[in-house]
């Protein structure tokens, strides 16, 4: 047999095995049936907008803070891209416990919606809240991870209304549902840069649409549509796990039905450390992305959030293609086996590739005469006055490099940014501050994109693995 027909035959034989009806009646009705897959497919939306609502700004958020505080620092911006995951980590568990208490998820789904809407529109109106913008951010940043917590939520009623047949197959599809966040939400901030840093005005002198606050009303609407598909008249809970748990082992309640299973508790919480393990390694890449290239690779702003949006789209794209192979593989291999050699392997070998081996070292600015540029232009186009006096003959003398001088004498914002190198935007690469720019040795573009491509095909191939393993530990139970 030739391999072109073994590759066939492996596919036909995995997809015609396990065949079962479209629905069990002695389980559900095919109305119940419809009725609970349509509930599914709004979970599915659900998480796809939490991953849009993340990704669409990941990109952003450097440049977007940078151009509203220069002083903010790397430093700020560490505890901004903390307080997402923080504010999810302290309120997955209440919102977990939340909905078991109410026994649906439809109330705490809609108030977590309405958070997001809320945070969103924070980020987008943060010029408004003047000397206070990073602090702003760090907390619109934890309410849009505190409204995130509801994603612990949809996955638990996902496991508890498919059947254990079915789980495999739903969870890789909440995954790609995920994983097309992130490809949608890069693309869009791409296709919003043409706005460009100033974009245009929403409330004249105060509040601009442009290509960081554009996503965040993206984000607004699209959650409000979200709200409307949890009314009763769209989504209706079926927990079907619990009545197939029910019908196998011959009881007539659930929670007798549930003392009768025993969970692997240890198993349960080595999912979880691989869990952590994952998204972190992921996490990491998404959010330093941005702030990487433009040091590394000497990118602008504008060129930062084009080519991230590109690259990341594009990757994802291409992860795609793996969650088909995922429920085809797992009935052929160890689940265990095809989550450590495909998706932890990818993974390290993306860490890997991210590491500096030689070559030249990045292009270094000096920060100073960046931040003096910066203070400069907002004295002259803002009127601030700053307490720090601006020494103009050593600014003139930096500037004659590029044969440039401070214009002292006008008000002409085209000519102030011509002379001011865009009020030090222009001034690329690695600041003097991080002495290790100086001898360290610059990731390549071909580099990154390798780095970037085996994380984005591992994630999704291990994710969905342990969050599928770990759903089949707990069983039936509320998760």
């Amino acid at each position: 047999m030739t391999w072109p027909e073994k590759f066939r035959n492996f596919f036909k034989s995995s997809s015609s095995s396990n065949a079962e009806p479209a629905f069990d009646e002695t389980l559900e009705t095919a109305e119940q049936y419809q009725q609970r897959w349509r509930s599914i497919y709004v979970v599915y939306f659900t998480m796809f907008i939490m991953s849009l609502g993340f990704s669409i700004i990941v990109t952003g958020v450097w440049p977007y803070l940078d151009k509203l505080d220069p002083t903010a620092g790397k430093e700020f911006m560490g505890f901004i891209v903390a307080a997402n995951p923080f504010g999810q980590m302290i309120f997955s568990p209440l919102v977990g416990w939340w909905s078991n208490k109410l026994g649906s998820i439809r109330v705490p789904l809609i108030v977590s919606l309405l958070v997001f809407t809320g945070a969103s529109a924070i980020y987008s109106c943060l010029e408004l809240f003047g000397g206070n913008v990073k602090h702003w951010m760090l907390w619109s940043r934890f309410l849009v991870g505190v409204s995130s917590a509801n994603v612990a939520a949809c996955r638990s009623y996902l496991s508890a209304a498919t059947k254990y047949s079915e789980r495999t197959k739903a969870v890789s599809m909440i995954s790609l549902a995920q994983v097309l966040g992130f490809v949608v939400g890069p693309a869009i901030q791409a296709a919003v840069v043409p706005l460009g840093d100033e974009g245009v005005w929403l409330i004249v002198d105060k509040l601009r649409l442009n290509m960081y606050t554009a996503t965040g009303w993206i984000n607004v609407f699209l959650t409000l549509v979200n709200i409307y598909l949890f009314f009763p008249n769209v989504f209706r809970e079926h927990k079907i796990a619990a009545k197939e748990a029910m019908l196998k082992q011959g009881k007539n309640d659930e929670k007798s039905t549930w003392k009768g299973s025993n969970p692997d508790y240890f198993a349960a919480w080595t999912l979880i450390v691989a869990f952590f393990v994952m998204v972190f390694n992921f996490m990491l890449l998404e959010t330093l992305g941005t702030p990487l290239t433009m040091d590394q690779l000497g990118w602008s702003k504008t060129q930062s959030l084009w080519h991230m949006g590109l690259i990341m789209s594009v990757c994802a794209l291409c992860s795609i293609f793996t969650f088909p192979s995922i429920p085809i593989l797992s009935r052929k291999f160890s689940e265990v086996k095809l989550m450590i050699w495909i998706g932890f392997l990818l993974m390290v070998l993306g860490r890997i590739t991210c590491i500096p081996f030689s070559g030249p070292p990045p292009k270094v600015y000096d920060v100073n005469f960046r931040m003096n540029l910066s203070i400069f232009c907002d004295q002259r186009l803002k009127g601030l006055h700053m307490e720090q006096q601006l020494e103009f003959s050593a600014l003139n003398a930096s500037l004659h490099q590029y044969e440039r001088f401070l214009p002292l004498n006008t008000t002409n914002e085209l000519l102030i940014r011509h002379m001011t190198l865009d009020c030090g935007d222009d001034l690329l690469g690695c600041p003097s501050s991080q002495e290790w720019c100086n001898y360290v040795p610059a990731i390549t573009y071909t580099q990154f994109i390798f780095c970037y491509a085996l994380t984005v095909f591992g994630y999704p191939i291990g994710n969905t693995l342990i969050q599928t393993m770990f759903s089949k530990i707990l069983g039936s139970r509320p998760q």
